[in-house]
């Protein structure tokens, strides 16, 4: 069964707020994020009509690049989009400027401040910026100083700083850095990003939550068994090495992506839909979770690693034999975990949290597994009724599924599991924006719901503390199990489910 709108209109769903004149300054412009995210999603804006005219994009970088070179490698970036959209290109590019530019030195923040003082005059933008840090995350805090120290933050209604994940590699630097940070600019300039925040879905798990009285009387412990939160890649490590070797699929993934899930699938209902009213329920339940057996971690968590797989036609390198990784890595790619959250709603329920690369398939989602009713009147088509299930399906097949027993065919009363289905993309006629265009959007708008607040990210590397310090510490009591590339992970994580009688969902 597929659920579909009422009156599913194709065109005009939208209902997007345009952009105040602006000037986006990107620090790390000569890098990936910038080519792959910043720039399309900036330019799917312009297309979608919610630039202004009164816009413009600094980047800045060592390179030193011209303004029109910058442009053509943007161009570049974009490859077929560009050409198809030529003169919409030509258009939205006249507003790209390049600037080189070093953190580190004060006169190039000098520097930097006459040129957006032309930008101003030249573009209309008013004076408003907004810093995109696309760096790496050592120079966060010196950033943020350097920006702080050349007077570009000192206006706390026209300026605001974007910074990229990982903010902290555990709970001691994430608080050292929100000081400095908070130091340099007011709290609401700061916008910590997590593009998984901007998925469609991700924000849906709100609506499908508050605005639907059907789900909030069963959305508790009463009628919930456990909960199934996966981020599976099926790419490898690719050109990450050199980060990915010093954080590991726990700092990568879990703490962040992971975490921000639990935070939406798990928050009380905010008094009223405003920024802060939203962020202060997620900081309340991250508060309030914990590793299920924080006094020994290891009996809760899985660490795996990726070795070689594939097929003849296809063979996969491990994560050992991948260029710039350690011949003897001790790096995971894959962690599974287990944590409760001690609130009236949430008591006793297991969250089982797992991710990891080279895994059979891409996908992102929450599983609510409902109790089984008390009694089974009925026989089974199968072994056994299967327990009721919801599934939010973040990526990439973006929408819900309810799966619940109906009568199977025949003249015998026997039940079989069956599927509701709802998509974004057959409802609506449309596929939903990638992350970073909508993230992009409310952060030059000033809206910072989806971004994520200082105490929130504290409490989120302090409920991974306990496994941080047991990797730094004490690492052969949560040692790396080995798994085949395209396979799910180690068998050491469906024991970890194995003990509650349970087994991972297969997609």
């Amino acid at each position: 069964m597929t659920a579909t709108l009422t009156n599913p209109l194709r065109v005009g769903l939208r209902q997007e707020r345009v952009i105040t004149p602006q000037c986006l300054v990107i620090f790390g412009a000569s890098g990936d994020l910038t080519h792959r995210k910043l720039i399309p999603a900036l330019f799917e804006l312009y297309r979608q009509r919610r630039l202004p005219t009164e816009f413009a994009v600094l980047g800045c970088a060592r390179r030193s690049w011209s303004d029109e070179e910058f442009r053509e490698r943007m161009a570049e970036a974009l490859g077929d989009t560009v050409s198809e959209n030529r003169a919409a290109w030509d258009q939205f590019s006249a507003g790209l400027f390049y600037e080189p530019v070093d953190l580190q030195q004060p006169e190039h923040l000098v520097r930097l401040s006459g040129r957006l003082d032309v930008i101003d005059r030249q573009r209309a933008t008013r004076g408003n910026r907004t810093f995109y840090l696309s760096v790496s995350p050592t120079y966060y805090g010196s950033g943020c100083r350097a920006l702080a120290g050349a007077g570009l933050l000192s206006d706390p209604k026209r300026t605001r700083v974007v910074i990229e994940k990982p903010f902290g590699r555990d709970y001691g630097s994430a608080q050292a850095l929100n000081r400095i940070v908070q130091s340099c600019a007011q709290e609401n300039q700061i916008y910590r990003i997590d593009h998984y925040l901007g998925k469609e879905t991700v924000q849906s798990i709100l609506v499908l939550r508050f605005a639907n009285t059907i789900f909030e009387p069963i959305w508790n412990r009463n009628y919930i068994a456990n909960v199934q939160i996966t981020a599976a890649e099926t790419v490898g490590v690719e050109e990450r090495a050199g980060y990915y070797e010093t954080s590991g699929a726990l700092r990568d993934m879990v703490q962040n992506h992971l975490t921000q899930m639990l935070a939406l699938t798990t928050m009380e209902s905010p008094g009223r839909f405003d920024p802060e009213s939203i962020r202060n329920e997620k900081a309340k339940v991250l508060q309030v979770a914990r590793l299920a057996d924080e006094q020994e971690p290891w009996r809760c968590c899985v660490r795996g690693q990726y070795g070689a797989g594939g097929t003849s036609a296809r063979p996969l390198a491990g994560y050992r034999q991948e260029p710039g990784v350690d011949p003897n890595s001790t790096t995971e790619t894959y962690v599974a975990m287990k944590l409760f959250v001690d609130n009236w709603r949430w008591q006793g329920v297991p969250f089982y949290l797992r991710t990891g690369k080279r895994l059979p398939k891409r996908l992102s989602e929450v599983v609510l597994t409902f109790r089984e009713a008390p009694v089974h009147l009925f026989d089974s088509a199968g072994a056994s009724p299967t327990a009721n299930q919801l599934i939010l399906r973040i990526q990439p097949d973006e929408g819900a599924e309810f799966r619940f027993e109906v009568k199977a065919p025949g003249s015998g009363m026997r039940s079989r599991p069956v599927d509701m289905e709802f998509s974004y993309d057959k409802s609506f006629g449309e596929p939903s924006d990638e992350g970073y265009v909508r993230l992009l959007a409310d952060a030059m708008l000033g809206d910072p719901t989806l971004f994520i607040r200082g105490d929130e990210v504290e409490a989120a590397w302090r409920l991974y503390t306990p496994l941080l310090e047991l990797i730094e510490d004490s690492p052969w009591q949560l040692p790396v199990h080995p798994y085949e590339a395209s396979t799910w992970g180690p068998a050491a994580s469906d024991s970890l489910l194995a003990r509650d009688d349970l087994l991972w969902r297969r997609p």
